[in-house]
């Protein structure tokens, strides 16, 4: 009984070292940038073994794709009922990656490189997609222009967060979420109220 008073639970010491694991990466992103970092990187930083790593993640983009999906999981949390408004996601996601400034420049910033970027936007993209699908009437279907659309929206997002990732613009989340709203939000109610109105 007395033994197992200062031993780890599996699962906690699986948290623990997939934790490690991430940190190292955005530690490395910000140092040399993602698409220098190798798995050898990752193993010296985080002080794991190699084959600990290789139990946890195939290869360092699942590592950075597993960051990126926690950022993903979080915005689709926001919006837990849909009568709030539109792209409620935004201003929450701003006050995270506020939070989490070495996280959103790793990720978000320049140093992240073109995988992170990409999948970035991968993930805003399905989270708008599934926003305006919700605000749209089930009985019809959604305009042809759905795609441009996610497109614009997700495209504006994610320029403003970089760009405020990287120091590039100096304001308070709420007041990026108050530009990113007054710029998107008239054109996609306007949007919206078109096509509900629609034959």
């Amino acid at each position: 009984m007395f033994g197992n008073r200062g031993r780890e639970s599996p699962d906690r010491r699986v948290r623990r070292t997939r934790r490690a694991i991430r940190q190292a990466l955005v530690d490395l992103i910000l140092i040399k940038g993602y698409e220098a970092v190798t798995v050898t990187d990752l193993i010296n930083r985080a002080d794991v073994g190699r084959s600990t790593f290789y139990a946890h993640f195939a290869d360092k983009e699942e590592v950075l794709f597993s960051s990126l999906d926690e950022l993903g999981e979080l915005l689709r949390l926001v919006p837990a009922t849909r009568s709030g408004p539109l792209l409620s996601f935004s201003l929450p996601l701003f006050e995270h990656l506020h939070e989490q400034r070495r996280l959103a420049r790793a990720l978000l910033g320049r140093r992240g490189g073109a995988v992170v970027r990409l999948r970035g936007e991968q993930i805003m993209a399905a989270v708008v997609r599934d926003e305006l699908m919700a605000a749209l009437p089930s009985e019809i279907p959604p305009p042809a222009s759905l795609d441009m659309i996610v497109t614009c929206v997700t495209g504006a997002f994610m320029a403003l967060m970089r760009r405020w990732a990287d120091g590039e613009l100096v304001a308070t989340p709420a007041e990026m979420d108050a530009a990113f709203r007054a710029v998107v939000i008239p054109g996609l109610d306007a949007i919206l109220t078109a096509h509900r109105g629609s034959p």
